[in-house]
């Protein structure tokens, strides 16, 4: 009897079905599709065994060893977790590396328990290589780049935009000493492969916060990192003071909040000051022992004010970081990469601007878009 099977299309994603990956967790681990949970047929072990087993005396021997290790109450158990999660989601899919012997295994175990449920052709595999083919083509397509000093709320600006890609919301990181997430960063695969399924959403032109190539551990795919190095630019410019209320509310309150929801208030706060000394502390090259040992002391110092139900404290480190690390970095940048910026001026202005770019009609020849009021600025 042949089981049934689904073309690895990426409206899978979009529709937002549940995909049962049954590879091992290692495998798993090292980069999922978007929105899968992990019941595998065979867990790490077994799949190594069996792994030698198919090098040494092939595929049958293989299948043989499989059956023998994957038996009783271990079978069950397996199949039993696969009909809870297909009860709980009944259009769920099935897929494993490249749609072969592992899924097909897993659909014949249900089907004997009387559940029918397809497996995507292809597997895992195909389904990257049209995740990853949706990113190159956004690399051919219009794109526009948001950059400006730190604090200017450019990540803000590109989620309020329909074509935008927040990349650093893909890598768990904000892109910058400061940036680490409190939850760990996603393995390279699923960085790209959360890019790719946000393009999905991008039919078009699409707008991305200047960044470089790496965002914590994670790498910008080649081809759309080299798209956004040729890209046209837009440059946000706030006031010093409007920078640092945003710094302060992404470094220590947004921060803070995620620490206290995900481990409590005394580790969170521990894992916190953690965090925040350790990133000042990786600056030491470039802010000198001096200037380090002054900012370090008005952090502690900040600290000890935010327990004391001051947390605007951190004030007095974070403007000396702005004005004495980020600003300067920033402009050595610009003067080291001359860029010609469409429109340069206020966060109300740029975003005003990139929803136009972003309009119908609002592309030239050659793919750069230019609205009626677009000023260039060296």
């Amino acid at each position: 009897m042949s089981l049934p099977l689904v073309e690895p299309d990426l409206d899978l994603l979009r529709q937002g079905r549940v995909l049962i990956d049954v590879r091992a967790p290692v495998e798993f681990a090292q980069g999922a599709l978007p929105g899968a949970i992990n019941l595998p047929l065979m867990d790490d072990e077994e799949r190594h065994l069996i792994g030698i087993r198919y090098k040494e005396q092939g595929q049958q021997a293989a299948i043989e060893l499989g059956n023998r290790l994957v038996a009783g109450g271990l079978r069950q158990a397996r199949i039993a977790a696969w009909q809870r999660s297909i009860a709980a989601h009944p259009d769920a899919l099935i897929y494993c590396f490249r749609g072969g012997l592992r899924s097909q295994t897993a659909q014949q175990w249900l089907f004997d328990a009387g559940i029918e449920r397809p497996r995507i052709r292809g597997g895992w595999k195909a389904m990257r290589q049209a995740l990853c083919a949706r990113i190159d083509a956004a690399a051919e397509r219009p794109l526009l780049v948001i950059g400006g000093l730190t604090g200017c709320a450019k990540t803000e600006l590109i989620q309020r935009l329909k074509g935008g890609v927040d990349l650093e919301a893909c890598a768990r990181h904000k892109g910058s000493a400061f940036g680490r997430h409190p939850l760990p960063a996603p393995a390279q695969i699923d960085f790209e492969h959360a890019i790719g399924r946000r393009l999905l959403d991008v039919p078009g032109a699409c707008v991305v916060e200047d960044e470089s190539r790496h965002i914590g551990v994670a790498n910008i795919p080649l081809t759309f990192w080299r798209a956004m190095e040729q890209a046209p630019r837009v440059r946000v410019e706030m006031p010093l003071d409007w920078r640092l209320a945003r710094i302060h509310k992404d470094y220590i309150e947004d921060l803070w909040a995620v620490y206290r929801g995900q481990y409590g208030e005394w580790l969170g706060w521990a894992l916190m000051r953690k965090q925040l000394s350790g990133a000042l502390a990786r600056l030491k090259k470039r802010l000198g022992n001096a200037r380090l040992a002054r900012l370090a002391r008005l952090q502690e110092l900040a600290f000890r004010e935010h327990q004391r139900g001051n947390p605007q404290a951190h004030e007095a480190w974070l403007a000396p970081l702005l004005t004495e690390y980020y600003d300067p970095l920033y402009r050595h940048q610009l003067e080291k990469h001359t860029q010609t910026f469409l429109h340069v001026g206020d966060w109300d202005s740029c975003l005003a601007f990139a929803r136009e770019w972003q309009a119908p009609g609002g592309s030239s020849v050659g793919g750069t878009r230019q609205p009626a009021h677009q000023h260039a600025v060296e």
